[in-house]
């Protein structure tokens, strides 16, 4: 009998995306031959795992093996092929040409799956040759890390304060190594909003971690006994290890020549992860991604993404009338640091002014959980919604418990298009350990709802210099709150005693706009609606002194000075 089903799916790289794809393969086929060809030793390991076991969370190497080609073989009938690193592509024979220890070989194929992955950015820096400076990209990488540390390495520089970069500073310092966190751009975790990085600098600190963001590494200047990294403000600062952690590029040259077509490096791919040559599928790092709020196309570095496209291409290759589409990936990530966690979903201010989108911003501190119940702490909130009509569009947390749980329900309401007045609505677990009758989620709606319809106005805290110089600013803390630290020229009346002092605030004001602030932005939305209804050109900050202090950061000593409370 005739079949259009390939009797040959070969899969270029395994890991994330391609041995998903591998798997399901066979299990929506038992006749086809799939083979899985891996230059590197390890078909199948977690990636995400590398840091903890530099830091000795994970104590065994082995335990970062997911899976082995003994036991691919058994359970799934797989040809995992280590050891194997293609070299070359000939679309037209329909062969890939694959390089091992004993020469070169061709291998045919039906359908092809491209998952290349990505591979450290090395920029064109002096001294980055030396064998102290390692990347953290494979198992191998992780062990030769840890070595180096048994082996006497006690001071190290982290190159890069992304994801990566982070965690591995964090394993190192947790060694006892004393390590520099060394960033290019203002702050750490680049796509992180100012107002939560800063939080996450200062968990840094409290680890022992020193941290010089804003200023590129130069060049490193490798010596006998140590290495010397150079900054470019000057800086320099003396390693016995160096981890290069600035971003990963596809790595998808050889295919690049063979025809496929990229952007920038990465595969284009079709809604089904079709590549511009026929029989060619491919799925990960290396693929080209649309972000579904911003429309920017660029790759997705992250292993979620991977795995979810290698079992749709599979559903393609094998099942192409029924299979669903490759849905683009939101970004969604999330990082422990100390003890905090912070986690992201959709876009951030970056992207959202490089598209062009308006949007309003709304800063949240509440409860993870009842503040009543032992444990309570605050989850940091930052909202993104589009002016017109509160679409949801981005979201980040940072917070010690509870930051996971709200980012994946607002992941999930922005992968569904939601608006933020329905996050009112959603029907979330409650009892007094989990959350609030009112959870963070619900009050995002709240808020956000209040903000779209007019009842609340907002201020940024980035305009506080603006602010200070045209407008009023009244203060609704308590005396307590206000002796540690005030906005110059700020009238404090607590929020309880505002109705009675209205005329004190028409007075101070002299015409001018007044702008409420207090800790969170709780007391202060009160507040606002009581000197809208007065008559008063009234607006509230957004997240309060929180948000306030973490914008400011060093600067927020010297601004909010403390002031002994002026009676009235």
């Amino acid at each position: 009998m005739v079949t259009s089903t390939p009797t040959r799916i070969v899969v270029v790289g395994g890991v994330a995306g391609g041995m998903s794809c591998a798997a399901r393969a066979r299990r929506l086929d038992e006749s086809a031959e799939i083979i899985v060809l891996e230059r590197g030793e390890h078909v199948s390991f977690a990636n995400c795992g590398l840091p903890y076991y530099v830091g000795g969370e994970i104590a065994e190497a082995d335990s970062l093996l997911v899976q082995t080609p003994e036991r691919l073989r058994a359970a799934l009938d797989l040809d995992v092929r280590p050891g194997h690193e293609v070299v070359g592509l000939d679309a037209e024979a329909r062969e890939v040409v694959v390089r091992t220890d004993h020469g070169e070989e061709r291998i045919g194929y039906d359908a092809l799956v491209l998952s290349p992955g990505a591979r450290a950015v090395r920029p064109p820096l002096p001294g980055l040759d030396s064998s102290r400076v390692r990347t953290l990209r494979t198992v191998d990488d992780a062990v030769a890390l840890r070595e180096q540390v048994d082996e006497g390495a006690r001071r190290a520089v982290v190159l890069g304060a992304g994801f990566i970069g982070v965690e591995a500073a964090e394993a190192l310092a947790a060694q006892g190594v004393a390590t520099t966190l060394v960033e290019l751009t203002p702050h750490v975790l680049p796509p992180l909003e100012t107002e939560l990085a800063w939080p996450v600098t200062e968990e840094l600190l409290g680890l022992g971690i020193c941290v010089h963001a804003g200023a590129g590494a130069q060049k490193v200047i490798a010596g006998i006994d140590h290495d010397v990294v150079v900054l470019a403000d000057g800086t320099r600062l003396e390693a016995d290890l160096v981890v290069l952690s600035v971003g990963v590029r596809p790595d998808t040259e050889v295919f690049e020549r063979a025809g496929v077509a990229t952007e920038r490096g990465a595969i284009v791919v079709d809604e089904h992860g079709r590549t511009s040559l026929p029989g060619v599928w491919a799925v990960g790092d290396a693929t080209v991604s649309t972000d579904p709020v911003t429309g920017v196309r660029r790759p997705v570095a992250l292993a979620g993404p991977a795995n979810r496209a290698g079992r749709l291409v599979a559903d393609h290759i094998l099942r192409p009338h029924t299979a669903r589409p490759v849905p683009q990936p939101l970004g969604t990530a999330i990082v422990r640091v100390g003890g905090l966690t912070a986690a992201m979903t959709g876009a951030n201010r970056a992207a959202l002014d490089g598209a062009g989108i308006a949007y309003r911003t709304l800063h949240l501190h509440p409860n993870q959980h009842a503040g009543y119940f032992p444990g309570a702490d605050q989850i940091h909130l930052v909202v993104h919604v589009r002016e017109e009509d509160g679409l949801l569009l981005g979201a980040q947390a940072v917070g010690t418990d509870g930051v996971d749980k709200r980012i994946d329900v607002l992941a999930t309401a922005i992968r569904h298009r939601t608006v933020v007045a329905d996050l009112i609505d959603l029907d979330l677990a409650y009892s007094p350990p989990y959350g609030q009758a009112k959870d963070a989620v619900n009050l995002v709606g709240m808020v956000g709802a209040n903000v779209l319809d007019g009842t609340l106005r907002l201020w940024d805290a980035r305009d506080v210099d603006d602010v200070l110089a045209a407008s009023l600013v009244l203060d609704v803390r308590s005396a307590g709150e206000v002796a540690t630290g005030i906005l110059p020229g700020a009238l404090h009346v607590p929020h309880t005693e505002l109705r009675g002092r209205l005329q004190e605030v028409r007075e101070a004001a002299a015409g001018r706009p007044v702008r409420v602030m207090c800790a969170s932005g709780v007391r202060s939305a009160i507040a606002h609606r009581v000197l809208v209804q007065a008559g008063f050109d009234s607006a509230s900050l957004s997240g309060g002194t929180l948000t306030l202090r973490a914008v400011l950061g060093d600067r927020a000593a010297t601004l909010l000075a403390p002031r002994v409370h002026q009676p009235a």
